[in-house]
């Protein structure tokens, strides 16, 4: 089956699953990115869903054999080492290749030979790999799914940008030509811009809620005050074009516009966030405080190095989200934002969130 072009993130998912199959273990990782070599996971088996007829799994048999079967019959034994030959042959290919979408032939070949019929097995959660591993804690053989986040293509997204992650703000204080005249700002620090002036004029900008009501619920399930936490820290950021999380956490925490009875509750409650929505939330899709990926989080280094932030280091994990992510500004008429627009004899802005991490 011809697998054609595709782009890095693609690729990356295909060559997780050939390295793990060769490597046969998963390493934990520390809040840097490193690996905790004292923690690691061997793989058992990598579990595939090709479609709801077809289930492929790769079983690793001993320190050399991995057998695959289809629908539980055995189709083929291979060594661990062919899968490993063809991690470092697509780590290469990945690595170089120009353009956003590329094909790589040999990976197309190996593809075929296990038996898949696309690079990244067909998902309706985060959940990119599912695996099962002897969990060293306890003794017990257990099956996980992971999400995959890959560096090899540049720094990936934790949340995208869409029109469910606007929130409203109300704009008081301003007249309606003062409005057309803010709108007009089209400098390269637009947002900032306008915002500043909104303020100049003597105008107020107050938070409304969500643009989404899911995305508003979803917040709500993980804390009752997550949404006004999350505008407060838009609303700063484009202020003052300060992107990073720690820092503007760092802002919140300094002023405790929301009273908490000491510091930590606004890093505490965002760090919160950022590991549900890495785990299983959506903005725009009902969630209900359930981890789709029950295993954990598996990132690509730049380097190729494969390596995961299990249940078990949970609070590393968070430090690695909190101190790796800033917001990004997306598109303000794609996802229609950052210009003032009247409803209700009313005047309101959206801002936009979107979240990425930052470059190795």
């Amino acid at each position: 089956m011809i697998i054609g072009s595709k782009n890095k993130g693609d690729w990356s998912e295909f060559y997780v699953l050939v390295y793990l199959i060769g490597e046969s273990e998963l390493y934990a990782a520390d809040e840097h990115l490193q690996r905790i070599t004292r923690m690691c996971f061997p793989i058992i088996r990598i579990i595939r869903k090709e479609d709801k007829n077809v289930e492929i799994d790769f079983m690793v048999k001993n320190d050399t054999l991995v057998e695959i079967s289809k629908n539980s019959s055995l189709c083929k034994t291979m060594t661990k080492e062919e899968f490993k030959a063809e991690a470092k042959l697509l780590l290469q290919d990945i690595l170089s290749a120009r353009g956003r979408q590329f094909s790589i032939n040999h990976g197309e070949v190996f593809l075929n030979s296990i038996g898949c019929k696309r690079l990244a097995a067909p998902s309706t959660d985060v959940t990119d790999i599912k695996m099962e591993v002897h969990d060293t804690n306890t003794g017990i053989d257990q099956i996980m799914g992971f999400s995959i986040k890959s560096y090899l293509g540049g720094a990936p997204t934790l949340l995208n940008a869409s029109g469910a992650t606007n929130f409203i703000y109300e704009v008081s204080g301003i007249n309606k030509t003062q409005m057309e005249a803010i709108n007009s700002i089209d400098t390269r620090t637009k947002i900032m811009d306008r915002i500043a002036e909104i303020i100049s004029l003597g105008g107020k900008i107050s938070y409304v809620k969500p643009a989404n009501s899911v995305f508003a619920g979803n917040l709500q399930m993980i804390d009752s005050k997550m949404e006004n936490i999350i505008a407060e820290m838009l609303l700063f950021s484009y202020s003052t074009n300060i992107t990073n999380c720690s820092s503007v956490i760092e802002h919140l925490e300094n002023e405790n516009k929301m009273s908490f009875p000491w510091e930590g509750f606004y890093e505490h409650k965002f760090k919160e966030f950022l590991c549900a929505k890495a785990l299983g939330l959506e903005p725009s899709e009902r969630w209900y405080g359930i981890n789709d990926s029950n295993g954990g989080y598996i990132v690509v280094k730049a380097d190729g190095d494969v390596i995961a932030y299990h249940i078990y280091n949970r609070d590393k994990f968070k430090q690695y989200l909190f101190d790796n992510t800033y917001f990004e500004r997306a598109s303000t008429s794609r996802h229609g934002y950052a210009s003032i627009y009247e409803e209700d004899e009313k005047m309101y802005i959206k801002l936009n969130l979107q979240i990425r991490f930052k470059e190795q």
